[in-house]
């Protein structure tokens, strides 16, 4: 049975135990290993978690099947009015395939339209499999966008887009 419920700062553990099991295989083929560290500390150090989730006011979200955390997302408004971000989703590599990362979205969309979206917006990267994934839930390339994270990392992402 699965559940999905509202994070807080309480749960950045969780958070971080399920990137550590999904976040490298996902990039392994794609970012070199220092890279995969570096971006690693920068975007989830219980720091940066707590930042995000109290400052910069992501709501994280936890997916469960029998309590077991499975995955993860996280939204943002952005500044263009209607316009959420969803900033993350990660799903235990044992459930992709399976209509349980769809479930996730679903959540995530259902929740930023209750608060005034018309429009959901992500970043993925532009060798991630991931963006066909995002295509079969109705989502297309809106743009491209090179973001220079630092010590001469460059994210190469797609900017994604879906009508809600």
């Amino acid at each position: 049975m699965y559940q999905i419920k509202a994070a807080t700062v309480n749960d950045i553990q969780v958070i971080q135990d399920l990137t550590e099991k999904i976040w490298r295989p996902t990039y392994e083929p794609i970012l070199t290993p220092a890279q995969i560290e570096y971006m690693l500390e920068m975007m989830y150090s219980t720091a940066s978690l707590n930042k995000q989730i109290t400052e910069l006011q992501h709501q994280f979200l936890i997916l469960t099947d029998e309590e077991k955390p499975i995955g993860f997302a996280a939204y943002s408004t952005t500044d263009t009015p209607n316009v959420y971000k969803l900033q993350k989703i990660y799903l235990d590599l044992n459930y992709q395939g399976k209509g349980v990362g769809k479930l996730l979205l679903q959540e995530v969309a259902g929740q930023v339209k209750a608060r005034g979206a018309h429009t959901l917006e992500l970043d993925v990267n532009r060798f991630n499999k991931a963006k066909l994934f995002y295509e079969k839930q109705g989502f297309s390339v809106y743009k491209e966008k090179n973001t220079d994270i630092g010590h001469g990392y460059l994210m190469e992402d797609f900017v994604m887009r879906k009508s809600l």
